[in-house]
Order: C-alpha cells, then sequence, then structure tokens
C-alpha cells in the first residue's frame, strides 16, 4: 500500500501537472514567451541549428490544387526549413512548396513537427510559398466533405484529398526528428537586403471612383492593362543568414509576390521562385537556402507578365539577382541565447458575413460543396471560429532583426506597416501560413472591391485589420 508520504507527495505532483498544463492555452490577443510556460532553459550550450530538406512532390496520378498530376518537372515541390535549439523549446521555421495548408491541415503540421523537436505547436511556424501547380492541404476541409457523404477523393476538384499530403507529413516529420542529431553551432547573424527589378506590380488597378476598376493577374495578356503602373509594392528582398563561425548554415530570404509565371499544366514544379532558390542554392552550395513569400496577397508579377513561358527563368533571374545582392551586402553580427526570443499573439479573426449564409444553406443540401469543393474550406474555417479555435501570430526575435510569421494571403500593406512600425529594426515578414482565412485585406481594400475581398476569395471581415495590426506591433513591441 502507499504511504502517507508517497501518497502527499503523489497528490502534489498531479496537482503541479494539472495546473501547468491548463496554463498552456494561449488567451487571445496576448503575447507569449516560452519563459513563460516552462522555467529558464541553460544557455550554455550556446544555439545550435539543424537544417531539413524533403521532396513533397505528388506522383503522377494524384491531385494538384486545380489538376491532377501528369507529369514531373526538372525540379521538383520541397519543403525545407530548420530546427533552433538553445532558447528554450526547440523552434521549427519550415516553408513548403504547396499552394496552401490551412485549418486542421495546419494544425496537423505544427503538432507532428512539435513532437518531432520536442516542442509545443506554438514554437512551430509552417508557411506555404503558394505555386500553384502544386498540392494543397485541408484536413478541415476534407472531413466536411466527408461528413456530407462526398469522397474528397472523387469530387472535382481533388483539392482536399488529403492521402499524399500525410504521407508527406509523415516524411518531413522523420527528416526534422533526424536533423537534430546533425546541429551546428551558431555564432553569427547575417542581414542583408535589396531591390527586386520588374517582378512584383500590384494586382489592383483603380478607377476615378477609386473602385478597383480591374485586377491585374499573375499572367496578363492585355498589354494596356500591363502598362498601367506599378503599384503599390515592397520591392526590398530581406535575407537572413546563420553562420558558424565564418561557415554560413542556413540563408533565408523574404520576398512578397504571388509566385506564377504560368500553371495549370498539370506538372508539379516550383516556379520562379522556385528557379531562384535553385541558383542561390547553387552559388552557396554548403548552406541551406529556404524562401518564404511574404505579403503578396495582392502582388504578382502581371505588369511583367504576358505569360510566356519564357518569363519563368527571367522572373528566376531576376529575384535570383536580389537575392545575390542582399547576399553580398551581408553584414555579420555576433548572436547568442539570450539575445533570441520568440512570441506569439494567439488572435481570433472576424469571419466574413457571407459564410453564415452559406452554412444556413448547407443544412439543407450540399449543392455549394458539388459545386465547388472550396467552399468546404469557407466551412471548415467558419466552424473552427465558431468553436473559438484562434490563429497564430509569431516573430522571432534574433537581436535587432524581427521575424514575422503570419496567416492567409496578406495584402502587402501589413509588411509595409510593420516595417514602418520599427524602422529602428530589421524587419521581415512570411505570409501564407494557416490559409483558412483566405486573402485578408486592409479595411479600405474591402471598401474599395477587387477579386481579393470578394466572396469567391476572403473568409474575413473588413474588422481583420484592426486585430492585426494590434498584434502586429504588440509583438514588434515585445
Amino acid at each position: 500500500m502507499m504511504s502517507g508520504f508517497n501518497k502527499r507527495l503523489s497528490a502534489i505532483l498531479c496537482l503541479f501537472c494539472l495546473l501547468f498544463f491548463t496554463q498552456l492555452p494561449i488567451a487571445e490577443g496576448r503575447s507569449i514567451k516560452e519563459s513563460q510556460l516552462f522555467p529558464p532553459q541553460n544557455h550554455t550550450e550556446g544555439l545550435r541549428l539543424s537544417t531539413f530538406d524533403i521532396d513533397v512532390t505528388p506522383p503522377v496520378g494524384d491531385p494538384l490544387a486545380y489538376d491532377i498530376s501528369i507529369n514531373t518537372w526538372d525540379l521538383g515541390l520541397r519543403a525545407k526549413g530548420v530546427v533552433l535549439q538553445g532558447a528554450g523549446l526547440p523552434i521549427v521555421l519550415c516553408a513548403v512548396d504547396w499552394l496552401a495548408i490551412g485549418n486542421e491541415g495546419m494544425d496537423d503540421f505544427k503538432r507532428a513537427l512539435a513532437a518531432a523537436v520536442g516542442s509545443i505547436p506554438e514554437r512551430i511556424a509552417v508557411n506555404a510559398i503558394h505555386q500553384h501547380d502544386a498540392p494543397r492541404f485541408d484536413a478541415g476541409a476534407e472531413q466536411i466533405l466527408i461528413e456530407a457523404g462526398l469522397d474528397p477523393a472523387k469530387i472535382n476538384p481533388t483539392q482536399f484529398d488529403g492521402t499524399f499530403a500525410r504521407d508527406a507529413l509523415r516524411r518531413l516529420t522523420v527528416a526534422v526528428k533526424s536533423s537534430l542529431g546533425h546541429s551546428q553551432p551558431v555564432t553569427h547573424l547575417g542581414l542583408g537586403k535589396a531591390i527586386v527589378e520588374k517582378v512584383a506590380s500590384n494586382r489592383n488597378i483603380y478607377g476615378p471612383d477609386g473602385k478597383v476598376r480591374v485586377t491585374r493577374m499573375s499572367t496578363t495578356k492585355d498589354a494596356e492593362i500591363r502598362a498601367e503602373p506599378e503599384g503599390l509594392i515592397d520591392p526590398e528582398l530581406s535575407l537572413v543568414s546563420f553562420w558558424n563561425e565564418d561557415k554560413p548554415v542556413a540563408i533565408f530570404s523574404y520576398y512578397a509576390t504571388h509566385p506564377q509565371s504560368y500553371y495549370r499544366t498539370g506538372i508539379p514544379n516550383p516556379d520562379f521562385v522556385g528557379v531562384a532558390r535553385f541558383f542561390r542554392q547553387l552559388a552557396v552550395p554548403d548552406a541551406l537556402h529556404v524562401h518564404f513569400n511574404g505579403a503578396g496577397g495582392n502582388i504578382a508579377a502581371g505588369k511583367y507578365n504576358d505569360g510566356s513561358h519564357e518569363n519563368r527563368l527571367i522572373f528566376a533571374e531576376r529575384l535570383a539577382a536580389g537575392m545575390e545582392k542582399a547576399w553580398e551586402t551581408t553584414k555579420r553580427e555576433p548572436i547568442s541565447a539570450e539575445n533570441v526570443t520568440w512570441n506569439v499573439s494567439s488572435v481570433a479573426l472576424p469571419p466574413a458575413k457571407y459564410l453564415y449564409q452559406m452554412q444556413e444553406e448547407l443544412k439543407t443540401s450540399n449543392d455549394l460543396l458539388v459545386k465547388s469543393s472550396g467552399n468546404a474550406r469557407k466551412m471548415a474555417w467558419l466552424r473552427r471560429s465558431q468553436a473559438g479555435k484562434k490563429l497564430d501570430l509569431m516573430c522571432l526575435s534574433l537581436n535587432d532583426t524581427r521575424l514575422l510569421h503570419m496567416p492567409g494571403e496578406l495584402f502587402v500593406e501589413y509588411q509595409l506597416a510593420a516595417k514602418a512600425e520599427r524602422p529602428d529594426l530589421f524587419v521581415a515578414m512570411a505570409s501564407y501560413g494557416d490559409l483558412g482565412p483566405g486573402y485578408i485585406g486592409t479595411a479600405l481594400a474591402y471598401e474599395k472591391g477587387g477579386y481579393e475581398v470578394s466572396n469567391r476569395a476572403s473568409n474575413v471581415a473588413p474588422e481583420v485589420e484592426g486585430v492585426l495590426m494590434k498584434a502586429i506591433k504588440d509583438l514588434l513591441r515585445k
């Protein structure tokens, strides 16, 4: 039998565990540090970083976001990133050459990678790069279709059949876990910037009334529309590198634009951003090059792209030139674990009002799901919102550098506002995290109209700007 002492000890331990784990959820709008959850870590071993890089190209016959894969290209799709250790629980930053990962699909990724490295989901950042000849993963949308009696593998388009995605995630988890045995010290941080010429342009062209007159998509055949001004963009490419003394270990690039030159080929490929990344990987072969797409929701190459297939190389060379300039101007500075922090702001984004009407219609008929499986993603997003699920906005602080990792297809205004908020810091932004919300415009954008803020594309209400900007400011002030 258990002694009185052991009983008391057991009760104390149980109470500790109960108090500990009930404090894990992050309240709305609250920034949180790992030190608020766990005791301070011993930093004597210093920062360490490991890299991972695997192929996540669907096989022939599997679904892409819009088509079925019919062949393979010279370059496939990659999932790559780093695990940073030594500043509390491990941090994972991962970029995936897929169109989107959203809702319960993002939950699956973050939980799996957290378990692989012995961390928590709040310290895992996964961002899609948004190529269109690529798959998407949304386990919530998949579940909506299944509950409606529809087979995700047969409904057209078959973009929410998650069979391949789950296999890719299993392989990615193995690679991330295996990387821990090959970590290297991080002694220095490298920072560089450069202007990218003639790639990005704003998608929206406004009329005399201030409303969107026409949306200039990634491919724009009309020469008159291509001749319109470039519009509001962020032409700056940010480069962040991690060094072991004088040896680069990993290089991150951040640039805001839709990454399409041409697509709907049925052949998975990483498009021009993947080609540019490949060029730079060849140029600096001993460091893993990871690219993140910035807040490019309303940005594309449309001004410079008539859809000619030769443009893929042209845009890749222009983007790679920006990466090279940023690399050549990179300045290194020492970094230690004491100057690395991870903050999270967990927020509830307001759902678009039209989603509630769609929800009512689906109570009596599945026609909306049959018409477009994309509506399943909308319903998955609304159901999560109604259940109180929140999205994590994450910020990695490295000395005077802030790396923001954000959800949705953010308008470029959010990236520019973040940089303007802290001009004293080196600020870079990755968007296309959880894609459940779809496009996220500014409050003014919803008044001006356009494709991105229409019921077809955006799942959030105009009030979203106030929620996001408050969280961004809070993160940058921590």
